[in-house]
């Protein structure tokens, strides 16, 4: 073997099987070339949802809403994907019944070929569906593990102003939008912090790399930025709903830094995060440091959401029956 190659080590073995345009393939299996467009290109779109236990079974958190986000990424990039919606989502539920005991499901667009310009000569795309669990199938085989905080430490990114819309829209989950909020958090972790707040243009708080930002203010009204300049995150849209229908006055508002830090309640959410709380930004306390009454309640109220605990959001949830 050459020097300049690193010593090859078998990948771990994960019992999963992915979704390649039709075929269900071995997990080791699902792979592109090196040169392929959409890694070196960052071209790949996707969009990740989740699979809880409910008395009916196992079901996929607000599968239609899912597929919608997908499609409107594949738009906003023009990205010629040639599956309509309900392709999609059978595709999805077929994967989720090959692989029992998966909790997550990512959906994932993206040009295989290899190609030499921006623009690329093949324009097929292809289509997979992944269901695993993430801590069995990937953080149980990482020789470190990630940390975890009940209430969280934010820092609020400072250099990069990176949500706007005239470069790659927010609402866009596609691999190039993560590059510059991913060095960021990397920093911010270095630092000490948990998460990271993003920025726009103008100074307003927009969101997390991977999640939405809310606060309650003095009076006990539950904001979040509105919709222009962050990802139209599933969670943020359901807390919003949730909230709303157990009578809690919600406002889509802008916000700067510097009133965040006065909020009595933060919290972050999102499809991995759910309702997380938050104990400071940028070291300022956020109320007494500890959950608040009304970020605990939501945390409460969406669990019991997602479980099928709650008839008047049922519909929310895809039963994924027996293979």
């Amino acid at each position: 073997m050459p020097d300049h190659l690193p010593p090859e080590s078998p990948p771990p073995k994960v019992d999963r099987q992915i979704w390649v345009d039709g075929q269900l393939v071995p997990w080791e299996r699902a792979t592109v070339h090196l040169l392929s467009h959409s890694l070196q290109r960052g071209s790949l779109i996707f969009d990740y949802m989740s699979v809880h236990s409910t008395p009916r079974g196992p079901a996929l958190f607000r599968l239609g809403d899912h597929v919608e986000r997908f499609l409107r990424s594949a738009e906003l990039v023009g990205l010629p994907l040639a599956h309509d919606a309900k392709s999609i989502s059978d595709a999805i539920v077929v994967t989720v019944r090959a692989n029992p005991g998966a909790t997550s499901v990512k959906v994932s667009a993206y040009l295989p070929s290899i190609e030499v310009d921006v623009v690329p000569l093949d324009e097929h795309v292809s289509l997979a569906v992944a269901a695993y669990d993430p801590g069995a199938d990937i953080i149980a085989h990482k020789s470190v593990k990630p940390r975890y905080s009940p209430a969280l430490r934010l820092w609020i990114e400072k250099d990069r102003r990176n949500r706007r819309r005239d470069i790659v829209p927010p609402q866009a989950k596609v691999a190039a939008n993560y590059t510059s909020s991913m060095f960021a958090k990397w920093a911010a972790r270095r630092a000490g912090y948990d998460e990271i707040l993003l920025v726009d243009q103008d100074g307003f708080v927009a969101e997390g790399p991977t999640t939405n930002v809310f606060w309650v203010d003095a009076a006990g009204v539950v904001r979040t930025p509105p919709e222009e300049k962050v990802l139209l995150g599933v969670t943020r849209r359901s807390i919003l709903e949730i909230a709303r229908h157990d009578g809690l006055p919600v406002a889509e508002s802008k916000v700067r830094p510097e009133q965040l830090m006065q909020a009595h309640e933060v919290f972050l959410t999102g499809t991995t995060a759910g309702v997380w709380p938050v104990a400071s930004v940028d070291d300022h306390p956020i109320g007494d440091g500890q959950p608040g009454p009304v970020s605990t309640r939501l945390k409460a109220r969406f669990q019991s959401v997602v479980s099928g605990g709650e008839p008047a959001f049922a519909h929310w949830l895809h039963v994924v029956g027996p293979a």
